[in-house]
């Protein structure tokens, strides 16, 4: 979604952190995984990757664990990911994904804020052909690393691509990172290969990838982010994906 986008992004998670506001969307992650696959980081692919991408947002220990240990309480609440379908100004299209423990509340604030910014809720299966979901991984890139041959020894793993990227950063410069795209089957089986390979990840999702990107202007693109900020915003709401090139 740009360079202007990645930094403004990278900004407000910062702020977020700060504020704490950011924690419990990834405490509801962590809480949802430990209570499908066990409290057992190692023997529990989803909760791995859940933990690691709550420590790359610095969140502390204590919050990581306290998450977990809900998943296990006598009052451990049933949070549930819902994604909705939307489609907001200028045509863009948007998957938006929440944890929630009360979806009529969830989709009524959803609904609500789409309608005040020229958006609309679309019904499900919209969008099925319109994004591919990909397992994607971020790292950093190490100068000794040779690429054409971490490429070859992970396609038998499901990869189908692998890329270089600079993100912006706060102090003006760029932090160079690699991210690597496979098939959304083989989530833990790139995962797994990755950590055997001693590299540590940085960042992990099921990321849903646009098949047509769309180009906005950059005073339509200022207006599409006012209102996915928005829908971020939302404690319900974990990430916007959007058909932006």
């Amino acid at each position: 979604m740009g360079r202007a986008f990645e930094y403004r992004k990278a900004a407000k998670l910062k702020r977020w952190g700060t504020m704490s506001r950011v924690f419990p969307k990834l405490g509801k992650i962590i809480t949802m995984a430990a209570k499908e696959g066990g409290p057992d980081p190692d023997m529990n692919p989803k909760l791995r990757t859940a933990i690691l991408n709550a420590k790359a947002q610095n969140m502390p220990k204590d919050n990581i664990e306290a998450a977990i240990k809900r998943a296990t309480g006598k009052d451990a609440a049933d949070i549930k990911e819902i994604a909705y379908e939307a489609k907001g100004p200028y045509g863009t299209l948007m998957y938006i994904e929440c944890a929630t423990d009360n979806p009529t509340r969830t989709v009524a604030n959803v609904k609500a804020i789409l309608v005040r910014n020229s958006g609309e809720l679309l019904t499900s299966g919209s969008l099925d052909f319109m994004f591919d979901r990909k397992a994607v991984f971020e790292f950093d890139k190490d100068e000794n690393m040779d690429l054409e041959e971490l490429e070859l020894e992970l396609i038998d793993y499901g990869l189908e691509d692998i890329e270089e990227d600079k993100i912006p950063q706060e102090n003006g410069e760029d932090k160079e990172i690699i991210r690597v795209y496979g098939e959304y089957k083989s989530f833990g089986e790139l995962s797994k290969a990755l950590e055997e390979r001693g590299i540590e990840i940085k960042k992990a999702q099921l990321q849903r990838i646009p098949n047509s990107p769309l180009e906005l202007s950059e005073e339509q693109m200022d207006e599409v982010s006012i209102l996915i900020d928005k829908l971020e915003d939302d404690d319900d709401v974990q990430v916007v994906y959007t058909n932006l090139a």
